[in-house]
């Protein structure tokens, strides 16, 4: 079973050029459920490519599917593995063969959690160039963006100490690294230093045993020295360990950089009698992603319950 993508994005205003959050949530849910009863004409937008929407119910709730549809140019093929032979398939001017993207509005934050069904599926930017095609909201023009979770590099302060870190420098921060002493920032000087232009990976990694709390202190130690240049790094994560005097120790794995928030699913096509079921899994692994990542996704948008 092939695991598959789920992306977050934040749908935003693009008034006058400038991207800026919206101050409460689109109806998404009035949207889709007005979308479903126009004719399938009229939820077609026509750009590079033709794309159009249609409605998935899955437990009573709406969500999109958003196709292109493939040029009637397009040589497409059958082969049967078995017998070796091959079909073209022969497209009318009544039929379009479609590749599609599945997308699920969260009830907060203007998100959407897309998952792709091929390459050739509508991105994020295929979801903007239709939803300002179609005018529904016609008040407003709107930016669909990454969602980026922010830096977790505060947690550092809190932490006892660090197990394990892993940094990727590039080659144009090395310079910053110059007038730091601590084990991290000479380890990734000296590879510079004898090595030159190269991007650097560092691996830290401190097993229990012996002596390994004060490794561990040590590490958060040199990781806290260089906390500012790191955010800025190509990657950084630490494991951090938190000690509660009144319970057991914790460890937790932080990303020090930006990131966008993504989650790999594997997406079953069929049940156990062959019916597909590909789009209501699809589905299901988009909203069990967003459970997951609930958290970073209302941070990173200022969807904060209070």
């Amino acid at each position: 079973m092939k695991e598959r993508t789920v992306s977050f994005f934040e749908i935003v205003s693009a008034a006058g050029g400038e991207a800026r959050r919206m101050r409460s949530s689109l109806e998404w849910d009035t949207f889709l459920a007005d979308l479903s009863q126009v004719p399938l004409a009229q939820r077609a937008v026509e750009s590079d490519t033709q794309m159009v929407g249609t409605i998935a119910t899955y437990d009573m709730q709406d969500h999109l599917l958003l196709h292109r549809v493939k040029d009637p140019g397009e040589w497409l093929s059958v082969v049967n593995w078995d017998t070796e032979d091959l079909r073209e398939l022969e497209q009318s001017d009544r039929e379009g063969y479609l590749d599609t993207s599945v997308m699920c509005f969260l009830p907060f934050g203007n998100i959407v959690g897309i998952m792709p069904g091929n390459r050739s599926s509508p991105s994020h930017k295929g979801l903007e160039t239709w939803l300002n095609g179609i005018r529904y909201f016609s008040d407003r023009r709107l930016q669909v963006r990454p969602v980026v979770a922010h830096s977790e590099v505060e947690r550092l302060k809190k932490a006892t100490g660090a197990s394990r870190i892993e940094v990727k420098l590039m080659s144009n921060k090395m310079g910053e690294l110059r007038n730091r002493s601590g084990g991290l920032a000479r380890s990734l000087r000296l590879a510079g230093e004898d090595y030159g232009e190269i991007t650097v990976t560092l691996v830290i990694s401190i097993p229990r045993g012996r002596g390994s709390q004060s490794d561990r202190e040590r590490l958060l130690s040199d990781l806290n020295e260089i906390s500012d240049l790191v955010t800025g790094a190509e990657r950084a994560r630490a494991r951090l360990v938190y000690v509660d005097p009144e319970g057991p120790e914790r460890t937790e794995l932080v990303e020090l950089v930006e990131h966008s928030i993504t989650a790999k699913r594997r997406v079953p096509a069929t049940d156990s009698d062959g019916n597909s079921i590909r789009i209501l899994s699809a589905v299901d692994a988009i909203l069990s992603a967003a459970v997951e990542h609930e958290d970073a996704l209302r941070l990173a948008v200022d969807a904060v319950e209070m």
